[in-house]
């Protein structure tokens, strides 16, 4: 008779095409460090994506645009050009050297950008709506250029640059691609009724809004077979202006039609959330709660997570794996560090987006304290002095 165990945090789990040892993901995280001019991956890069990974551990690297006019914020690294597979290709060797499995979040950021970025040229969108956000530019963070909408022969075009990157990701020796559809950028744009006023087949009832992140979805399933893609939503996010008249029924219909394609996984963005209580009382986490009962395959969650809000929701079955934000980028050992309960490195947000080595490749592995290793001195010294009487 078979013995069925309940998962943890640091049990194994099949996701798509990879064999994981434990559950705990490294998230999509943004830091502005690739060579200039060019959006080059570097050798620094390598380095941090090297402390991070872990034997059987998943890593999914930072939002990468698609094209030059995707980018959003300077000093993203891209995956459009040969030079930027070259020095992907390095970060990828060496987490695979770890033992870690890695794959690239594929970007276009739509509405959220600047003119400066794209030789002068109109950030695009789904609608024209009136949108008050920043970009970030060689003069730092700016208002952004208000952009155009699409016109509908200009849209496969840009799922042909989805379908090139996945490519190019694939070239670079990544494991899988993840779409980014969330926090406003452009697949989100299509798919939120307050971002998209089209009256075309990319607008109006769900089945239209979403036509274009399945598209693009479709596009990378087709250069990498569905076991080696995820999709990342935010059924809850207001972030970058966005709003939708009935959430629920959206998000539902795209973790229905997602199924399609036996993803590797779902990534949903909760609302973040304070301490396990929050899930104790049923307050979070409301998107994997409701959309496990309607997507077939994994679910990453991710939303500022502790430790023990990962336990719980791993435990209660409304995840499969977690992805930790802030506190990867302090803790280079985090899955370590979690399973042993050892103190966590605290995270500096004023080195999260742009600079050198400085809070990106200088935060300490996990080693006993100076009060540790004397202490053991002294037991030792003890032990010694006792065998000498």
């Amino acid at each position: 008779m078979t013995q069925h165990t309940q998962p943890s945090l640091f049990s194994p789990v099949q996701v798509g095409a990879l064999n994981l040892s434990h559950r705990v993901v490294m998230a999509p995280l943004t830091r502005l460090r690739s060579q200039q001019p060019g959006d080059i991956p570097t050798d620094l890069m390598a380095e941090y994506y090297s402390q991070r990974a872990s034997e059987g551990g998943l890593l999914i690297a930072e939002a990468t645009p698609i094209s030059f006019a995707a980018r959003g914020y300077l000093g993203a690294p891209g995956i459009y050009t040969d030079e930027q597979v070259t020095g992907w290709k390095k970060v990828t060797a060496a987490v695979h050297a770890k033992g870690g499995r890695i794959f690239l979040q594929l970007w276009h950021v739509g509405r959220q950008s600047h003119a400066d970025l794209a030789n002068g040229a109109a950030p695009v969108t789904a609608s024209v709506v009136p949108y008050e956000g920043v970009a970030y530019t060689a003069k730092g963070w700016v208002p952004v250029t208000p952009a155009r909408a699409l016109n509908i022969d200009e849209i496969p075009s840009i799922i042909e640059q989805y379908h090139q990157a996945a490519e190019r990701a694939k070239a670079a020796g990544f494991d899988g691609v993840e779409i980014h559809g969330a926090n406003g950028y452009l697949p989100d744009q299509f798919l939120q009724d307050g971002s998209n006023k089209r009256t075309d087949a990319y607008g109006g009832p769900v089945e239209n809004r979403a036509r274009f992140l399945l598209e693009v979805t479709a596009a990378a399933v087709s250069v990498w077979g569905g076991d080696r893609v995820g999709v990342r939503i935010g059924p809850s996010g207001r972030w970058a202006g966005m709003s939708d008249s009935n959430p629920e029924a959206t998000f539902r219909y795209v973790a229905e039609q997602l199924n399609q394609f036996g993803l590797a996984y779902l990534h949903i963005i909760e609302p973040r959330i304070k301490g396990s209580e929050a899930i104790e009382e049923g307050l979070a986490p409301v998107a994997s709660q409701h959309l496990r009962r309607i997507f077939h395959g994994k679910i990453i969650a991710a939303g500022g997570f502790e430790p023990a809000d990962a336990k719980a929701i791993i435990a209660a079955g409304d995840a499969d794996l977690v992805a930790f934000g802030r506190h990867f980028i302090a803790n280079p050992d985090l899955p370590k560090r979690i399973q042993f309960g050892l103190q966590f490195n605290p995270y500096d947000r004023t080195t999260f987006y742009g600079g050198d080595h400085r809070g990106y490749t200088d935060y300490p592995f996990y080693k006993e304290s100076n009060e540790d290793e004397q202490s053991a001195v002294e037991t030792v010294n003890e032990l010694a002095s006792v065998g000498a009487d």
